[in-house]
């Protein structure tokens, strides 16, 4: 079992920058797949961006691509989000996810495929 916490939320303008931190425990996060969701108010989760074990391949949503990148260092066990360009729309509580199965296609962009949870940062974006 692995346990995830996430940071580096918080208040950003317009147009700025973030960077979330996803840390892991436990176990070595090169075991698994890892993702990153969000959740804004009075909406349903959605998938941002994924990466697989060997970071060789990376998975964006069509409303981050270009302006998020998902990295992950396995030496430091933490899986990382860079997000540039910030919109308002873009405000939500970003959580981290980690997936034991081998995921294909859309099962990346489904939170059901994903076994262990972050409890999640928030993220506000101001005009």
């Amino acid at each position: 079992q692995v346990q995830l916490v996430e940071s580096g939320g918080g208040l950003v303008q317009a147009g700025g920058s973030l960077r979330l931190s996803c840390a892991a425990s436990g176990r070595t996060i090169s075991d698994y797949a890892m993702g990153w969701f969000r959740q804004a108010p009075g909406k349903e989760r959605e998938f941002v961006a994924a990466i697989r074990r060997s970071a060789d391949y990376t998975y964006y949503a069509d409303s981050v691509k270009g302006r998020f990148t998902i990295s992950r260092d396995n030496a430091k066990n933490t899986v990382y989000l860079q997000m540039n360009s910030l919109k308002p729309e873009d405000t939500a509580v970003y959580s981290c996810a980690a997936s034991g199965k081998i995921l294909y296609g859309s099962r990346w962009f489904s939170s059901r495929e994903y076994d262990y949870w972050g409890q999640g940062t928030q993220v506000t974006v101001s005009l």
